[in-house]
């Protein structure tokens, strides 16, 4: 067999999550021998400017999906949350590794409660969903974006820079500081998490059959089967990448449960659906169905109209 190029980003929860997949890949495939690449993106270039300016998720993507058409990695682990639904042509998720906890961790100064929180506090999040759904709970306080890895927005937060910070809980576990640091963990049915949060992507060439082969020894089904069902959800709101759109699922005696939620963008309006099935694609649909029955295009519309005048402005 080939010696193995990983891609990665260059923060210290890239490496770790990177690492992680290779030690499972080991257990399996013992003979393999892996090189790391550390790659440098555009979201990692430029902390100054949040994601929403950048487009999206994609901004965390292009430098290691380049490297990948050309030959020059092999594979490629990424968070999931980060990927777009749709890839670059020649590419595919080869693996779904099991899920770690896909909440949100909510961390404050002198671990202040969210509900006792001052009011005028600043949340710094980089989530224009996190801010929305914070906004709906603490109207009274400010959210303000924050951007770096994770242990510079805990120097941030320390320094008295924010009041608190949310960030998700699978990040602290994989860092291994989740118990000392998290004040609370955010409760799903209203802090209903990003799209494929929690679960780490493989993605190689579509043609690399070698490297599909080697990945399939650490896919988790269940967790493919329920990313699959939150992406085809968001998938049903054209534009909606950047709006403050929610969506979790979990598999249970082999059937999907998929929340759905979409909220404005001061946290007024928030409407949720749950669904079961057997069929992800059919899960989705139901959920997406019956929130634009609700009226969740136009709060979609309304969100990206504001972003995008924002993105001008600022």
């Amino acid at each position: 067999m080939r010696e193995i190029t990983v891609g990665t980003r260059k923060s210290k929860l890239a490496l770790i999550q990177t690492n992680w997949v290779i030690d499972e890949l080991k257990k399996h495939h013992g003979e393999a021998q892996f090189k790391v690449q550390e790659i440098d993106t555009k979201g990692d270039q430029n902390l100054q400017v949040s994601l929403a300016k950048f487009g999206g998720q994609g901004v965390f993507l292009q430098e290691l999906e380049e490297q990948l058409l050309a030959g020059d990695v092999d594979m490629a682990v990424h968070s999931l949350k980060d990927m777009p639904v749709d890839l670059p042509e020649g590419l595919t998720i080869a693996c779904i590794p099991k899920r770690e906890d896909y909440r949100d961790a909510y961390i404050a100064n002198d671990d202040v409660p969210l509900a006792e929180l001052k009011e005028g506090a600043v949340i710094g999040t980089s989530s224009v969903r996190r801010a929305a759904q914070i906004l709906a709970m603490r109207p009274d306080v400010t959210t303000k974006w924050i951007r770096g890895p994770i242990d510079s927005r805990l120097k941030q937060l320390a320094a008295g820079d924010f009041d608190a910070i949310i960030l998700a809980v699978a990040g602290l576990k994989r860092l291994g500081v989740h118990k000392e640091i998290i004040t609370e963990y955010l409760p799903e049915n209203h802090f209903v998490p990003a799209i494929g949060q929690g679960a780490l992507a493989i993605e190689c060439r579509e043609d690399d059959f070698e490297m599909k082969a080697l990945l399939a020894a650490i896919h988790d089904e269940g967790t493919y089967q329920a990313v699959t069902a939150e992406r085809l959800f968001v998938e049903a709101f054209e534009e909606g990448e950047q709006a403050p759109i929610g969506g979790c699922a979990y598999v249970l005696n082999d059937v999907i449960h998929l929340t759905g939620m979409v909220i404005s963008l001061d946290g007024q309006t928030m409407i949720h659906h749950r669904a079961s099935g057997d069929n992800p694609k059919t899960v989705a649909q139901e959920v997406a169905k019956q929130l634009i029955d609700q009226g969740a295009r136009d709060i979609i519309q309304k969100a990206n109209e504001e972003l995008a005048h924002d993105n001008l402005t600022t």
